[in-house]
C-alpha cells in the first residue's frame, strides 16, 4: 500500500477492507484449481449457469434466509438491490423463472465471487469465490448420494489429504420440536441456540422448562451426537422414546445416503454429527460439510434445500447442491496452488491438541479444572514469559480471556476456557460445549446514588439512555431485550467514571461483591445477565478431532465432582451442563476414570464464587 500525498490532503492508495488484488501468479494458481474443479463437474454432467453480481432484496428474501450480511444499495427506480451473499439463492431464482419444471432434473455449475459484510475487527475477507454445483429436481436420496459423491470426487482430484464428509439433517430436531413441544416461545428459542451453537444455553432452556424427560434427553442429546453411521440407531432410539413418528424422523433418508455411498470413495471419509443443524435454516433434510485437518472452518458446505424451491412457485421439487471455497482450497493446497502440502495443524499427524487458557482471575480454577481432568499441568503452573507450553499430546496457548476466542475461531487453538460473556463479545463461529461453573460474576446496569432518577429524565426528554461500558454487545442486548434506544459510550477502564462525571447515564460492567460499587457511591438498578467459565471449540476442530469431546466430559465430570464434594450447586441452580455423559448419553464417556477431582477454587466456597475482577 503506497500513499500519495497531494496538496489537500493525503490519499491512501489501497484496495477498502475486506478486498484484495491479485497477482499473475497467484491468478494462475486459482485458475489451475478452478480448471480441475470445473473438469470434474463437466464430466458428472453439469452444466455453467452465471447469475447477475446484483439481485433485487425481496426475491431472495421471499426465496429463503440470506446468508451473511450483503451489500446493498438503492437503484434509480428506488429499488433495494443486493450483492449476491452466496449463489444457491440466486441459482434458485434462476431455475423458477427461466427453467422451469419442465426442464428439470436440471445440473447446474457455477463458478463466481460472492460478498458478504464481515465485523471490521474479525480479520476475514469480504469476498471470496464460490466453487459449487446445484442439483434440482433429483430423486429423494439419490439427489444427496450424487451431490455428495461429486463432491469426495472433486476434492480427490485436488489430491487433498485426510478430507472428512461430516452430515447430519434438520429434520430429527424438527420432527422433535413439532410432535412435542407445543411451546412455541420455547420452539424458538430451541432453535436459536442450536443455530448459535450454544449447547449451554440450549440446556438450561430445555431444564427450565420442565419437559417429560424423553422429550427433553433427546433435546439435549441430538445436538452432541457423533460417529459413524450407527449413531442413526440412536437418533431414532432417541425419537421413538419422545413418541414421533418414524416416518417424520429423517433417518431413512439419513440411512438411504450411507447405503447409496457405500460403494464410493464418499464412504471412508464420511461421519455423522448432528452439532452441523445449526446451519442455514432454509435447509430442509441433510446437511453436510467437508472439512480437513488444520483448516479452522469447511471447505465445502451444502445440502437439500426443498423449501427455497417451494417459495419461488416450485412445489415438490428436490434440490441439493454444495459450494466449495476457492480460497480454502488455496489455503490447503499451497498460497500459490501447488500439489497438497502438510497442514500446520494436521491431527491425523499427531500434533497435540492445542487449548487456550486464559491468563488473570481465570487462570488458577482453570488449571485445576485441567489437572483434575488428568491433562498434565505441571509445566503449567509457572509459565513465566512463554506463549506456549508443550505437555506431551497437549499444547497450552496462553492468552487473555478476551482473546481466547479469536485464537479458536481462527484455527491458533482447537479449543479454549473462557468467560461467556467473552464468547458474547466476539460473537464468532464456535461452539460452546459445556459450563465450567467457576469464575461466576453478575453483570449489572449502575447509577451514582445521587443522582437516582436523573437518568428516568435523560431518558424523557432525549430519548435514548447513555450507558458506559466496556461490553457493547452485552449492553447492547440488554437495552433491545428492555425496549430502550441506547448510545453506548466503550470505554476500556474505570468505566464508573462515566456517570459520575457526566459523560453518561448510567453503566454496564462486571461485579462480584459490590465493593468498587460502593466505594464509589454507585448503586445497581437492574441485573444483566450472570456468567461463568466456558469450554467452547472450533466447529472444525469439534467435529474432526475426538479429543475436544473427551476432554468435554473429563471437565464436566471434574466440575460435577468437586460440586457433589462440596454440596454446592452453581449460581443456586443445578448446572444443565454438570450431568454426566452416562446421564445424557450425549457425550463420550473418558476412555478412563477422571482423576478424583481437586477444588477448583477453594474448599472454603463454592466453585462458583471465584470472581473475575478483583471486587
Amino acid at each position: 500500500m503506497h500513499t500519495r500525498y497531494c496538496e489537500e490532503e493525503p490519499v491512501v492508495i489501497g484496495t477498502p477492507r475486506g478486498f484484495r488484488d491479485i497477482l499473475p501468479a497467484e491468478a494462475r494458481a486459482r485458475e489451475q484449481i478452478r480448471d480441475r474443479v470445473r473438469a470434474v463437474f463437466d464430466a458428472h454432467g453439469y452444466v455453467p449457469v452465471e447469475t447477475p453480481l446484483l439481485e433485487e432484496r425481496s426475491v431472495l428474501e421471499h426465496a429463503g434466509r440470506i446468508k451473511g450480511s450483503p451489500f446493498q444499495l438503492f437503484d434509480s427506480d428506488n429499488r433495494l438491490l443486493m450483492l449476491r451473499p452466496d449463489l444457491t439463492l440466486p441459482i434458485a431464482r434462476l431455475t423458477a423463472q427461466r427453467l422451469g419444471a419442465a426442464q428439470l432434473p436440471a445440473r447446474l455449475r457455477y463458478e463466481a465471487p460472492v460478498v458478504r459484510e464481515q465485523g471490521a475487527l474479525r480479520g476475514q475477507p469480504r469476498q471470496f469465490t464460490q466453487l459449487g454445483v446445484e442439483l434440482i429436481g433429483g430423486g429423494e436420496v439419490s439427489g444427496e448420494v450424487e451431490v455428495v459423491s461429486l463432491l469426495a470426487d472433486t476434492l480427490s482430484a485436488l489430491e487433498i489429504p485426510n478430507v472428512r464428509i461430516v452430515a447430519g439433517s434438520v429434520r430429527p430436531l424438527l420432527a422433535l420440536l413439532e410432535a412435542d413441544v407445543a411451546d412455541e416461545v420455547l420452539r424458538e428459542e430451541v432453535l436459536a441456540q442450536v443455530h448459535a451453537s450454544n449447547l449451554v444455553a440450549l440446556d438450561e432452556a430445555v431444564d427450565a422448562a420442565g419437559l417429560p424427560a424423553p422429550i427433553a434427553r433427546a433435546l439435549h442429546e441430538l445436538p452432541r451426537l457423533h460417529g459413524d453411521a450407527s449413531v442413526i440407531d440412536r437418533v431414532d432410539e432417541l425419537l421413538e422414546s419422545a413418541c414421533v413418528p418414524a416416518d417424520r424422523r429423517g433417518t431413512a433418508e439419513l440411512r438411504g445416503l450411507v447405503a447409496g455411498l457405500a460403494n464410493t470413495s464418499a464412504a471412508t471419509e464420511l461421519s455423522f454429527d448432528f452439532s452441523i443443524i445449526n446451519s442455514f435454516d432454509y435447509y430442509t433434510g441433510i446437511i453436510f460439510k467437508a472439512y480437513v485437518n488444520g483448516v479452522a472452518a469447511s471447505l465445502a458446505s451444502g445440502g437439500r434445500y426443498d423449501a427455497v424451491l417451494a417459495n419461488l412457485g416450485m412445489p415438490n421439487t428436490a434440490a441439493c447442491g454444495f459450494a466449495c471455497s476457492l480460497e480454502r482450497l488455496q489455503e490447503v493446497l499451497g498460497a500459490r496452488g501447488g500439489d497438497a502440502v502438510p497442514m500446520p495443524g494436521a491431527h491425523l499427524g499427531g500434533r497435540p491438541l492445542r487449548i487456550a487458557v486464559p491468563k488473570g482471575s481465570l487462570f488458577a480454577p482453570t488449571l485445576a479444572a485441567l489437572e483434575a481432568a488428568g491433562l498434565p499441568v505441571d509445566d503449567l503452573r509457572d509459565y513465566g514469559r512463554k506463549l506456549i507450553i508443550s505437555a506431551g499430546d497437549v499444547e497450552y496457548v496462553i492468552v487473555r480471556a478476551t482473546d481466547a476466542p479469536a485464537f479458536v475461531a481462527h484455527g491458533g487453538a482447537d479449543c479454549g476456557i473462557c468467560g461467556s460473556d467473552s464468547l458474547i463479545e466476539a460473537d464468532l463461529d464456535l461452539l460452546q460445549i459445556a459450563d465450567l461453573g467457576y469464575g461466576a460474576c453478575r453483570f449489572i446496569v449502575a447509577e451514582p446514588a445521587s443522582r437516582k432518577g436523573k437518568a428516568e429524565r435523560a431518558y424523557a426528554w432525549r430519548g435514548t439512555m447513555r450507558v458506559a461500558t466496556k461490553y457493547p454487545r452485552i449492553t447492547q442486548a440488554y437495552y433491545d431485550r428492555i425496549g430502550q434506544q441506547v448510545d453506548i459510550l466503550a470505554l476500556h477502564g474505570n468505566i464508573e467514571l462515566g456517570p459520575i462525571v457526566g459523560m453518561t447515564d448510567r453503566i454496564v460492567d462486571i461485579t462480584a461483591t459490590g465493593t468498587t460499587l460502593r466505594e464509589n457511591d454507585l448503586v445497581i438498578v437492574d441485573d444483566v445477565m450472570e456468567c461463568t467459565a466456558r469450554f467452547f471449540a472450533g466447529p472444525a476442530a469439534y467435529r474432526c478431532d475426538a479429543r475436544i469431546r473427551d476432554l468435554a466430559a473429563r471437565l464436566v465430570a471434574a466440575v460435577r465432582q468437586t460440586n457433589e464434594r462440596l454440596g454446592t450447586v452453581v449460581a443456586g441452580k443445578t448446572n444443565a451442563s454438570e450431568k454426566s455423559a452416562a446421564e445424557r448419553g450425549a457425550v463420550p464417556a473418558p476412555t478412563s476414570p477422571a482423576p478424583a477431582a481437586p477444588a477448583l477454587a477453594t474448599d472454603a466456597a463454592p466453585i462458583a464464587s471465584t470472581s473475575k475482577k478483583g471486587e
